[in-house]
């Protein structure tokens, strides 16, 4: 019962920070801006996006919610902060500000922050380190994206 309700909990906090970044971006994706950029040929159409990010805040958020009850509380918060603070800013940084290399170093800094959630919980988490790894691939992707619009803008 506690790790449903640590879920719901989490599944709150990780939609929310979803609804802030849409709204930081200021409508970027559909933006004469991004629209007329060179972007990657791997580039994958826009529903997508909501699709991916769906899954992977339902994963992410039963993640946090078994990592929470097992893990060092604190350092746990720590990190899912800064993983927030980090995933809600490159929005804003990219899409509203057209800071596109800030926007990958934010982009490399979130998927650091991933990883760490990724090798150093593995042990607590066993399995459950699965739910974490479509992030992590999708922010592998996502990086790529930028650095791809860095390139070749």
């Amino acid at each position: 019962m506690r790790l449903l309700k640590y879920f719901f909990i989490f599944l709150l906090i990780n939609f929310g920070a979803l609804a802030i970044g849409s709204y930081l971006m200021d409508n970027g994706p559909t933006s004469s801006w991004y629209t007329t950029l060179n972007k990657a040929p791997w580039t994958p159409p826009g529903w997508v996006f909501g699709v991916a990010w769906s899954t992977i805040m339902l994963c992410f958020s039963y993640y946090m919610a078994k990592l929470f009850i097992l893990g060092d509380k604190k350092r746990v918060i720590v990190h899912f902060s800064i993983q927030f603070f980090l995933n809600v800013i490159w929005n804003y940084i990219f899409f509203n500000k057209h800071l596109i290399a800030l926007g990958l170093v934010c982009i490399l800094s979130l998927t650091f922050v991933v990883s760490i959630f990724m090798f150093n919980y593995k042990k607590t988490m066993g399995y459950a380190t699965l739910c974490i790894l479509p992030y992590w691939v999708w922010l592998l992707i996502a990086s790529s994206l930028n650095a791809y619009i860095l390139i070749y803008n």
